[in-house]
């Protein structure tokens, strides 16, 4: 009886939940007002205040004999995607149909993906030169935002981007996470105080350690403005190379490399006379000249005791010392130049984001010439976002990645209304939210166009 009467119990709630529902609720999907990225509208008017469309406009040459879409409005329809998550170019067709996003950024229609990657690929060779240096004038005039810079600090590295397809020139070489499958090795060069991806090199996947290293430091230079005074540049070993030195020498640049432990300086390391710097670790200094360098050049070395107990590290080892080493021509102090290269941590989040949320990781197409386009694309939405970030946000949004950046920001839901024939933009009712658009069109209203 008990047990019953507590069945007919449950049963008569349930009842009663259901009978309090909506019965005739009719369903309608024609509204075309609402959108799933409405805050995308903020980037949007600081493109526009600079006038980004008229500076790609004017620097951009790429005859075409379909012109429904302007070389801005095609280099554009690339990017939103880049910077909404829509990391394919199937995926990017979804903005097709959404009218107000269309109408926020003031794309009049968006190109279907057989459009945007018929682009890529039919691009002449001489587009990816025009690309390259517009990203290049565009750092020129963002290094300086929000306030004047004189000093720079270069980080450089490859990151591995495996494909699961046949691409051109990808290849099978260094591949930690999926050994034996092909892969793109880009070199990246990123600016360690903005975070502003300075240049970019594609390469095959069984690229030589310093192939393309010479070609990067050579265009790394091209773009920085005269103003800056001094620039410093930090690198792995990859780029611990005679050509790469020469070239950062005859630029007047400080610089901290990871020293290529040969056999011959391996000799050298007990040896020399170290000073201890903290509980662990102890230090030296010396000048020495590899074979087939042109002259000597210091070297910084660190070493740790390893413990009997302690496991197998990662770091170079010999006998009972764990070591690591540096070439520089910095007049920092032994334990100044590791603290100084430890800096270069910054770029690991940086390369993350890229290849996550930038979509590095997608390439689209299976030419290597589209792709390394493909590359500069990146390079230009990469560089926008930050710009936004550091001009238009407040402080503790400057630093957030591009997911969180959506999450917080661009995904917002809007719904374009026309009261009194005004369109107006809804967005969720936030104090917070109204202060930071305020905030915000408040430091965009602020800039200057670019300068071409």
């Amino acid at each position: 009886m008990f047990g019953s009467s507590h069945v007919n119990l449950t049963f008569s709630e349930v009842n009663v939940g259901i009978n309090r529902s909506p019965r005739n609720l009719r369903i309608a999907c024609d509204h075309r007002g609402l959108t799933h990225f409405g805050g995308v509208y903020f980037f949007h008017e600081f493109l526009q205040v600079l006038q980004v469309r008229r500076f790609l406009t004017q620097n951009l040459d790429y005859p075409r004999r379909n012109q429904r879409y302007s070389l801005a409005q095609m280099i554009l329809a690339l990017v939103y995607p880049l910077v909404l998550g829509l990391d394919r170019l199937e995926t990017a067709s979804f903005l097709r149909s959404n009218g107000t996003f269309q109408y926020l950024t003031g794309l009049q229609s968006f190109p279907d993906p057989q459009t945007l990657r018929r682009f890529l690929l039919q691009a002449p060779d001489s587009f990816l030169r025009q690309m390259h240096r517009v990203n290049d004038r565009l750092l020129q005039n963002f290094i300086h935002l929000p306030s004047h810079r004189s000093r720079l600090i270069l980080d450089l590295d490859s990151t591995v981007v495996t494909v699961f397809g046949r691409q051109e020139k990808a290849e099978v070489g260094y591949n930690p996470r999926y050994r034996g499958k092909r892969s793109y090795n880009p070199l990246l060069s990123i600016e360690a105080n903005s975070s502003y991806l300075w240049d970019t090199e594609l390469r095959p996947g069984n690229a030589g350690t310093w192939d393309g290293g010479v070609e990067l430091m050579a265009t790394c230079f091209v773009n920085v403005p005269r103003d800056i005074r001094e620039i410093r540049v930090r690198a792995d070993a990859g780029f611990g190379f005679n050509p790469v030195l020469e070239i950062l020498e005859a630029k007047s640049t400080q610089y901290a490399v990871v020293a290529r432990l040969t056999q011959a300086f391996k000799r050298l390391l007990p040896g020399l006379r170290y000073e201890s710097v903290n509980r662990q670790w102890e230090m030296a200094e010396h000048e020495y000249r590899p074979h087939g360098w042109s002259k000597a050049r210091r070297f910084v070395v660190a070493r740790r005791f390893i413990p009997g107990e302690e496991l197998d590290s990662t770091l170079f080892t010999l006998g009972r010392y764990m070591y690591r080493a540096w070439v520089t021509n910095m007049n920092l102090t032994p334990a100044g130049i590791w603290h100084f290269y430890d800096g270069r941590a910054g770029m690991e989040p940086r390369i993350c984001e890229l290849r996550e949320d930038f979509a590095l990781r997608k390439i689209p197409t299976a030419s290597f010439a589209a792709n390394a386009l493909y590359l500069e694309v990146i390079r230009l939405a990469y560089n926008l976002v930050t710009a936004f970030q550091r001009t238009c946000l407040q402080e503790s949004w400057q630093n957030l990645t591009l997911g969180k950046l959506r999450y917080k920001l661009f995904l917002l839901p809007g719904e374009l209304t026309r009261p009194q024939n005004r369109p107006v933009l809804r967005l969720k009712e936030s104090p917070m939210l109204r202060n930071l658009v305020d905030e915000m069109l408040s430091k965009i209203n602020g800039l200057e166009s670019l300068q071409t």
